[in-house]
């Protein structure tokens, strides 16, 4: 057991029949005593909200930092990639589902209990350069992720959430400042799909909170990419598909990289192919033609989709096939070529 943050209880003090309001995620869920929020992870005890998983690590590994993805912070380093068990999201198609959705599939896993500074040394020991929290929802396990990043900045390491960007703008305000630096360096949002539709059926959940996210993190200064994961006959429509890139494009600049991935079938979305490559050549297509500077094609390696294209005159800045680097045309993070700067951190 370890303290929640952000609740409430509604009302004037806890009293029999009042419950408490998880102010973390955009769920907002209204939890009463002994019971547990939609994650699976936070629970009311005495009155008050807890956390089932802070510190305790069902996974923890070195990844290239392509892996993310991220293709325009610090191309090429490692990131110590950590997680607990736990997600707000219920998505059909889950790639980590055996750690992400344990809980409330009642498959439940005993995690090892690692302190921050522990992660920490961890990754100076391995040569990161920064401490990602993902493979599951990092909002979840926020209380940890939360004093990891504090201890990281101390040590000179990046912070980067993967996340699925179902968080209240009171967590953003905790990670992010307005007249400051970010706790959170650089952030990976997933866009699963551009209809309030999909968002309920196949993740439970809605899609403005997502929306208003993106848009708070890049406010506030945190490097953003987006990820789209490409699925047949859900999310695949050429209408669908440029509303994603217009928002990029408009909301939060040109210069933001959009990936689009491919599905494969897995965890109770089994009835779809696997996205044919030509869809997602397309995607790519649409996202530069609504503007984008920067479109990513992932899981189908070898297509050239992965290289990192000056998007002025054309020439390849990074040539990459899955997460390594074959070579980099950089000059002071600008194209040796034209000398138009390249967007991202680290270049």
């Amino acid at each position: 057991m370890y303290p929640a943050r952000l609740w409430h209880v509604e009302g004037e003090g806890l009293s029999a029949g009042q419950r408490v309001r998880c102010d973390l995620c955009a769920h907002r869920c209204l939890i009463s005593e002994g019971k547990r929020g939609l994650c699976g992870v936070r629970e009311v005890r005495g009155g008050e909200l807890c956390t089932l998983v802070y510190g305790t690590l069902v996974a923890q590994d070195v990844d290239p930092i392509e892996k993310k993805p991220l293709f325009h912070f610090h191309p090429g380093s490692l990131a110590l990639s950590i997680a607990t068990e736990g997600c707000n999201l219920s998505c059909t198609f889950c790639q980590n589902a055996d750690i992400s959705q344990s809980v409330k599939d009642g498959r439940l896993r005993r995690g090892q209990y690692v302190e921050p500074e522990q992660v920490v040394a961890a990754a100076e020991r391995t040569g990161s350069a920064s401490i990602a929290y993902t493979y599951t929802e990092p909002t979840v396990f926020f209380e940890y992720s939360l004093d990891v990043c504090r201890l990281a900045h101390e040590h000179h390491l990046a912070n980067i959430y993967v996340s699925n960007g179902y968080m209240t703008s009171e967590m953003l305000d905790l990670v992010t400042t307005s007249d400051g630096p970010p706790l959170v360096d650089a952030a990976n949002i997933d866009l699963k799909a551009f209809t309030d539709a999909f968002y309920r059926k196949q993740c439970g959940a809605r899609l403005q909170p997502v929306l208003d996210s993106l848009v708070r993190l890049k406010e506030r200064r945190v490097w953003v990419e987006v990820t789209t994961l490409v699925i047949p006959g859900l999310n695949d429509s050429d209408g669908e598909l440029r509303d994603i890139a217009m928002f990029i494009q408009m909301a939060l600049g040109s210069d933001t990289p959009w990936h689009v991935s491919r599905f494969l079938p897995t965890y109770r979305l089994l009835d779809r192919p696997p996205t044919p490559v030509e869809t997602l050549l397309r995607a790519r297509d649409i996202g530069l033609e609504a503007g984008l500077h920067y479109v990513y094609t992932g899981n189908i390696p070898g297509q050239g989709g992965e290289d990192t294209l000056c998007p002025a005159c054309g020439a390849t800045i990074i040539a990459r096939s899955g997460y390594a680097l074959h070579f980099r045309s950089l000059r002071g993070g600008c194209c040796e070529v034209c000398g138009t700067a390249i967007a991202g951190i680290g270049m």
